[in-house]
């Protein structure tokens, strides 16, 4: 299918290019190759991309993002993560009701999972363009790290932690972490499906059983977090990235990241299986959780803009940008229906799981915004200072059962 044809299918070309600035944190080496993409094809479609990235990772962009909306300074779209991160705008009637391009463009018949949609649906309305899955159940390895050790390139979480004693001794740094509190976060929360599992998962994060999350399955998955504490001392970096590009030159033996490390991999012309070894779910557990990246649109008095707003939305869907931006960010596509045969061996695992139906939700979708910020400041401060395990699942605990 065409480019053109698939705009068409839902508003008019525009007579004339319309600027629109979208805003993200799109700003390291992989992740601006891959919003390059998106810029290339809304360009090339007539309008105009401006862009507005903004250094920091989402901590430091939603909060600059959210005020200029509130305030009365609405840029042409967004990003923000699938949930519950928009809710309130969309409520306070901020957000621009895209219902009837995701209706042209059958977006509920090929959106999948399912759940990307309902995580901006409100009333009956859709209000965001989901752009890709990002999972962060992931462990990142360094080949070269092991085979320079004389060692098997891990296959599970417990080798990776069997074999860090050898990693320390030849003067690497078994784990790369960044000081970023987000990341401290995603890396306990893939431990907890890694290591707990996924019924344990659910039991916490869906159900909210407060006995199981202070039981002694969540109890492992702390000491867990404490060993994997110890593994990442010595990484003394900041942006995630830095800690990705760790493992690229070998002086990290591994990472707990997100998928998205792929797109620094690609830059590096790291090669997948030869160069690097991806473990979906720790090699524990091969489940992968639906988080990943939607644009929203704010409500502006300009009907030009707005036209051009709702031909970026159904742009981003697209089958052609699907496939442009998903092999750049190294996430997986949001529909089912495209052409991903240059996809490498790590996401094509990612597919395979997604197809396999072993999904839950992000963290984003279950607990509100206020929630994962303070469970955000726990891990910092349990991964920066010697808490006891115990301690640290016990403050945990009363986080979530106050939400």
């Amino acid at each position: 299918m065409k480019l053109t044809a698939v705009l068409c299918a839902s508003v008019a070309m525009p007579a004339m290019a319309t600027e629109l600035e979208v805003t993200h944190w799109w700003t390291s080496g992989g992740e601006a190759a891959a919003v390059a993409e998106l810029a290339k094809a809304f360009d090339a479609s007539g309008d105009k991309w401006v862009d507005g990235a903004i250094a920091g990772g989402g901590g430091t962009a939603r909060p600059i993002m959210i005020s200029r909306i509130t305030g009365g300074d609405p840029m042409g779209a967004t990003q923000f993560n699938h949930g519950q991160q928009a809710l309130e705008l969309v409520e306070a009637g901020l957000m621009l009701d895209l219902t009837d391009v995701a209706e042209a463009n059958n977006w509920k018949e090929i959106v999948f999972p399912p759940s990307l949609l309902d995580a901006c649906t409100v009333d009956g309305k859709i209000y965001c363009a989901p752009v890709n899955i990002h999972s962060p159940e992931w462990l990142w390895l360094s080949n070269k790290v092991y085979e320079d050790l004389g060692l098997p390139v891990p296959t599970t979480w417990t080798e990776f932690v069997a074999s860090a004693d050898k990693v320390r001794e030849a003067g690497k740094v078994p784990l790369a972490l960044g000081d970023q509190p987000w990341q401290s976060n995603l890396a306990f929360g893939a431990l907890t499906i890694g290591v707990g599992g996924l019924d344990l998962w659910k039991k916490v994060n869906i159900d909210k059983d407060m006995a199981v999350a202070a039981g002694p399955e969540m109890a492992a998955v702390f000491q867990a977090a404490a060993d994997a504490r110890a593994l990442a001392v010595g990484s003394n970096v900041q942006d995630w990235n830095q800690a990705t590009n760790l493992v690229i030159t070998d002086m990290a033996a591994g990472q707990i990241m997100g998928d998205w490390a792929q797109g620094e991999f690609q830059v590096a012309n790291e090669v997948a299986g030869k160069d690097y070894t991806c473990l979906p779910g720790m090699g524990m557990n091969e489940y992968i959780s639906t988080g990943g990246d939607a644009f929203y649109f704010p409500k502006l008095d300009d009907p030009e803009k707005e036209a051009a707003q709702k031909r970026l939305a159904a742009l981003l869907v697209s089958p052609e940008v699907q496939v442009a931006f998903n092999l750049k960010k190294g996430s997986l596509p949001i529909r089912g229906d495209i052409d991903l045969a240059a996809a490498n061996d790590c996401m094509k695992k990612g597919l395979s799981i997604l197809a396999g139906g072993n999904i839950v939700p992000a963290g984003d979708m279950v607990w509100s915004p206020d929630t994962q910020k303070q469970f955000e400041d726990l891990m910092v401060e349990f991964w920066k200072t010697d808490m006891p395990a115990a301690d640290a699942q016990a403050k945990w605990v009363e986080i979530a059962s106050a939400n």
